[in-house]
């Protein structure tokens, strides 16, 4: 799971021919280059005769630069009230995937045309996080075809003239963020439950992250009584029994604040008796974004190690399959917290499989140092479309209160992990209500949350009550900190679950607000 090495430098004669190198790539916003006449010359040429520089990308042909090859990826115009830094992340995944293409395997990109704008302040870094994406290839497909074969770029070097780039930021980021994606995007049998634990443990082995897998299927039927629910038609199965990842990281010094982190890895959902039809099962094998992304911040944490942070996270690791001793909507089901939690829809799966494992980091949060609370999943059709290709955040009192969801959305804008902020409402809590005195709390609605109103609010309504959450609200004496973040719309390319690459959301902005010193 290596991506290519990251290198950084000023010296110019890097992007000349005879380096290193054998590509320039060029990501700005003008036509021409400041910092290397030679560049700047190789597309003056191009301009007199080809009237589509500046518009598309193109590979040019210059033999006095690197390897001969001059990439221009343009980002298109940045002065428009809607545009972001995210102009320079699709540039660069496109002009690397070019040069690449073209038998580069050292490029060396330059990044110039970036606004004054704070919002642009980290497009260097976002272009090379782009770049990386451009260049990720699935899993089995490196695993059968060979790692060179499929991704044959050895290196990328960022030109930093003011040598501001902080390296070891971006290569653990980027490690994070590929563990992620092969967590996330890989087909349901490489990475069923087992594998996915399995994974986890290898990715963190002998790192200050420890990780520990509850496979004991006794221990996860008493400890996590929805997740067992909804594993129960995979249990005849032994290569699909779930799992739950539990991975815990403290820093050097006196913990300052304390993070809690769950994630939904549906391995496959069929969506259970509630079965997913007119082709809506393909795809489902993504379903474990938010386990993936959890994994993949912990990976980053473990390379970064940054002081006064203390980690609690939870993976519910789980196939949604569909067979006679499938869960079934009717069901009363009494979770960790000792809530009576009455299933509506199989197919609302994702959160009865996080319920429990949050309410083991509830118990574990009362006597932590400043606590932050958050599950993070593909959860919601509703929030994709909702919000779009954006991250939903749903917060509680305390957490509204206290910033969480305005300071994560801000620490992400600049990076390019762009997310839009909701607020839990009344309604919510009411579509969760029992009906009778049997349950506590309904699970979901009965049928796809798109055809519900706030059909991505409510689920974090739900959590709350079923993991015990909603006693520990604003105005409750020992106040709680919860944030839910459905990644539905977010987790993948362009919304494609079943081709789309992933994108590792929320790994960046949850870095960028916890482990930037």
């Amino acid at each position: 799971m290596t991506h290519p090495t990251l290198r950084t430098s000023k010296d110019t004669s890097l992007l000349l021919s005879g380096s290193h190198n054998d590509a320039v790539i060029l990501v700005s916003s003008a036509a021409g280059c400041e910092c290397s006449p030679e560049v700047d010359a190789a597309l003056q040429r191009i301009a007199a005769v080809d009237q589509r520089l500046g518009k598309v990308g193109l590979l040019i042909h210059a033999s006095e630069l690197a390897g001969g090859r001059l990439v221009h990826a343009p980002t298109g115009p940045l002065d428009r009230d809607y545009d972001d830094v995210r102009r320079f992340f699709d540039a660069a995944a496109k002009g690397i995937v070019r040069a690449r293409d073209a038998g580069a395997a050292n490029p060396i990109i330059v990044v110039e045309g970036i606004p004054a704008e704070s919002d642009f302040e980290h497009a260097a870094e976002v272009t090379y996080l782009g770049a990386c994406q451009g260049l990720w290839e699935p899993l089995e497909a490196r695993e059968s075809l060979g790692e060179v074969s499929v991704e044959p770029v050895e290196s990328i070097t960022v030109f930093d003239a003011s040598e501001s780039l902080a390296i070891d930021f971006l290569a653990a980021l980027e490690s994070g963020r590929r563990l992620a994606r092969d967590l996330a995007g890989t087909e349901p049998e490489r990475m069923a439950p087992p594998r996915f634990a399995d994974t986890c443990v290898e990715a963190l082995e002998g790192s200050a992250v420890a990780v520990e897998v509850v496979d004991d299927q006794d221990e996860i039927a008493t400890q996590y009584p929805l997740l067992a629910a909804v594993a129960r038609a995979s249990k005849t199965v032994p290569r699909h029994h779930p799992r739950v990842i539990k991975m815990s990281y403290e820093g050097e010094g006196p913990v300052e604040k304390t993070l809690f982190l769950v994630g939904k890895a549906v391995t496959f959902d069929t969506g259970g008796a509630d079965i997913k039809t007119g082709g809506h099962m393909a795809g489902m094998s993504r379903d474990k974004g938010g386990g993936a992304a959890v994994a993949g911040f912990m990976k980053t944490v473990a390379l970064l190690q940054p002081k006064g942070l203390k980690v609690v996270a939870y993976v519910a690791a789980v196939r949604n399959s569909v067979g006679p001793e499938g869960l079934v909507s009717d069901e009363i089901i009494v979770s960790h917290a000792g809530v009576r939690v009455r299933i509506a829809n199989t197919d609302a799966e994702g959160r009865l499989a996080m319920t429990d494992a949050l309410s083991h980091c509830r118990e574990l949060a009362k006597d932590a140092t400043a606590p932050e609370l958050m599950t993070v999943a593909t959860l919601t059709g509703h929030a994709a479309l909702s919000v779009g290709p954006y991250t939903a955040l749903v917060e509680n009192g305390t957490a509204r209160a206290q910033g969480t969801a305005q300071s994560l959305a801000d620490a992400g804008e600049p990076w390019g992990d762009c997310m839009e902020i909701n607020r839990s409402r009344r309604e919510d809590w009411h579509m969760n209500r029992p009906r009778s005195q049997a349950d506590d709390v309904l699970s979901a609605n009965n049928g796809p949350s798109v055809a519900v109103a706030r059909g991505h609010q409510f689920p974090m309504a739900y959590l709350s009550k079923a993991s015990g959450l909603d006693e520990h609200g604003f105005r409750s004496e020992h106040p709680l900190a919860y944030m839910h973040v459905d990644i539905a719309g977010s987790s993948v390319e362009g919304g494609d679950w079943q081709h789309g690459k992933p994108t590792a959301s929320p790994v960046v902005a949850l870095a960028a607000r916890y482990l930037r010193s």
